[in-house]
């Protein structure tokens, strides 16, 4: 069956009859069958996740790995007489929509950056003796909290890069910017006054 998306047509009907006849086959005992199916359609996921989540290749990856996992445990609902691709991307679906639940619920527990928070006001001096100041006050913070600062709004890194230098959760991280930039910003209003 041919399908047309933007003026290109697409041939799932190859696709389709090769992953079922091995899906099918797998289902009857045939493992080496399975194996190959489950090698294809890994292929298969990592296309079409990788077109809505571009960007976004670590959780392409881990979505496959949970996709395949949550097609073997629910292989005994597909229908037969139905098409096994729209099985398979209504799982996809939403193991993906689950993920960006989790993403945004994530996101929502930090508070974002305001650019007028005191600590990175303008100031008079020249900018090397507010990277010396801004320094020193990151030097009075515990590591948890200085070392998320420092790599992930000084340097730029991302929040999950940042979590596989210093060996923390992404989580921790989040955490620890939040509660840094809090303390940051408790010194900073105490020293004003």
């Amino acid at each position: 069956m041919a399908r047309t998306t933007a003026g290109r047509t697409t041939d799932w009907g190859d696709a389709e009859a090769a992953l079922r006849s091995l899906f099918l086959r797998g289902l009857g005992g045939d493992a080496d069958a399975y194996r190959e199916f489950l090698q294809k359609l890994s292929a298969h996921l990592r296309a079409f996740l990788g077109k809505r989540l571009f960007g976004w290749p670590d959780e392409v990856e881990d979505l496959v790995q949970e996709c395949l996992l949550a097609m073997h445990n629910q292989r005994h609902t597909y229908q037969t007489d139905q098409p096994l691709t729209a099985w398979v991307h209504a799982i996809a679906r939403y193991k993906m929509i689950d993920l960006l639940r989790a993403k945004s619920v994530r996101e929502d527990l930090h508070d974002p950056l305001d650019d007028d928070l005191a600590v990175f006001a303008d100031s008079a001096t020249e900018a090397s003796d507010a990277k010396r100041d801004l320094g020193g006050l990151l030097q009075t913070l515990p590591e948890r909290q200085r070392l998320p600062i420092v790599h992930v709004k000084i340097d730029g890194l991302s929040v999950a890069e940042t979590a596989r230098l210093t060996g923390m959760s992404e989580s921790a991280v989040k955490v620890g910017i939040h509660r840094g930039l809090k303390a940051l910003a408790a010194k900073f209003a105490g020293a004003a006054s």
